[in-house]
């Protein structure tokens, strides 16, 4: 048994909180606890066996969201739907909007990590989620307050003709429009505010700069950049390069 002192508890709760589980007294706190804790801070009691857990809440709770709102949609469109729900980068950008990193027990060197906060938010979540589940043995502790951000990026995903892929959208359209591939340069680095590491990326097509983004990898400045391009390109009919 692991012991919490009241001042972990009282974060314990906070995040519940957060996260809008209303019946707090069914979540086991030391599988929370567990939950929310980095590998760095022990080599035996951390996230990752919850992990493997949430990996599968999540995998479930989003193929029941989609065939209840979308009866009549295609199994091949719901395998590309949920493989972007579930991928790190909505899971990651979830645990942000909860604010899961406050509560997570980590060394100096991984909160510092910028290039790897995608992944491990990403794991903390589903870890979190492997809690709940495992606490109840059902989903009664997640669906109330993760269906609605689900459903949201759900109708966002269906709603997005790239599927939230916008390098490869660029690509496919670049080769169909002048059989010619897109350029990516990224052609700054620098600090925010938080003194975390940000990357500045423009995607051209010979001479003609079709759009710019920002991000905290080289990778996703680059998704960025594809996505200013894509809308601004496709939908508004740049000029032949």
């Amino acid at each position: 048994m692991v012991f919490l002192d009241s001042r972990r508890t009282k974060q314990l709760e906070t995040c519940l909180q957060k996260l809008g589980v209303s019946d707090k007294l069914a979540v086991n706190l030391e599988l929370l606890d567990l939950a929310l804790t980095h590998p760095t801070i022990s080599r035996d009691k951390n996230y990752q066996q919850l992990e493997f857990v949430g990996d599968s809440v999540i995998r479930l709770v989003s193929a029941e969201i989609l065939l209840e709102t979308y009866p009549n949609e295609l199994v091949g469109e719901f395998a590309a739907i949920r493989s972007i729900l579930v991928s790190d980068r909505t899971l990651a950008e979830l645990a942000d909007n909860y604010g899961l990193d406050r509560y997570l027990l980590m060394t100096d060197s991984v909160a510092q990590d910028t290039m790897g906060r995608v992944s491990w938010l990403a794991d903390a979540f589903e870890a979190v989620l492997g809690a709940l589940y495992l606490s109840r043995k059902n989903m009664t502790l997640i669906r109330p307050w993760l269906d609605p951000s689900l459903l949201k990026k759900a109708a966002e995903i269906r709603s997005d003709p790239a599927r939230q892929n916008y390098k490869d959208a660029l690509q496919e359209w670049t080769q169909a429009q002048y059989k010619i591939l897109p350029d990516y340069r990224v052609i700054e680095k620098y600090k925010d505010r938080s003194h975390h590491q940000r990357f500045f990326a423009e995607v051209w097509l010979k001479e003609r700069k079709l759009g710019s983004g920002y991000g905290r990898s080289k990778k996703m400045a680059e998704q960025e950049a594809a996505k200013d391009a894509f809308f601004s390109s496709v939908y508004q009919e740049v000029e032949k390069v």
